[in-house]
């Protein structure tokens, strides 16, 4: 949150001053009028009583995400444009440009880093805890149907073969996609084990199950 305090002759003058020195619009502020002016000033002796203001202004998350994510891209030499969603407490950034692959990394390593990176810098200037997930293309809803796909067709051959399977080392989103595609097969279960970042889903036979 950004904080100025002004004085001036007239409520409306230390107001102004404050949205200068902020960069924002009225409607982004809330405004303290901590002093009215008076023609009196110290002890009523001398002078005219200024008005003094405190106007606070808290940046939207989903543009400081953005403008971080500008600077980001570009010094990577990218040209990408930004499209933001709202959905409960999440704020979805899906990137879009050309060659943006290396926004991905293998199995979408890069983009956890920049995903991570983002929500910090926000963090750092906002009080708001939305949770900020960027995408690329799409790439996000493309993964997660691969890995509903992919747990289906293992749990399957886990009630086959009656053999646990363990799975490559996932980040906490996709475990957590693994965990909800398979938490109504009541023959197996579900459970990680490991230490980040290495750490993995397995899925087991239910004892008892039949």
């Amino acid at each position: 949150m950004k904080v100025a305090e002004k004085t001036a002759r007239t409520i409306e003058e230390a107001i102004e001053a404050c949205l200068v020195e902020l960069g924002a619009k009225r409607n982004q502020v809330c405004i303290e009028v901590l002093e009215e002016p008076g023609k009196k000033g110290l002890f009523g002796l001398f002078g005219t009583k200024l008005a003094k203001v405190r106007v606070s202004y808290e940046d939207d998350p989903g543009v400081l995400a953005c403008n971080f994510l500008k600077k980001l891209t570009e010094a990577m030499k990218i040209t990408a444009d930004f499209e933001v969603f709202r959905r409960e407490d999440q704020i979805i950034i899906n990137i879009t440009g050309s060659d943006l692959g290396i926004l991905i990394g293998r199995r979408g390593d890069t983009l956890e880093a920049i995903q991570f990176l983002t929500n910090l810098a926000v963090a750092k200037k906002l009080s708001d805890r939305s949770r900020i997930i960027i995408d690329v293309e799409g790439y996000r809803k493309r993964r997660e149907e691969t890995l509903i796909k992919l747990a289906k067709r293992l749990a399957e051959k886990v009630k086959k073969t009656g053999h646990r399977i363990v799975l490559e080392p996932m980040s906490p989103q996709e475990r957590r996609i693994i965990h909800t595609a398979l938490q109504h097969e009541w023959r197996i279960t579900t459970f990680s084990e490991g230490e980040e970042p290495h750490r993995r889903v397995v899925i087991s036979p239910k004892r008892n199950a039949s």
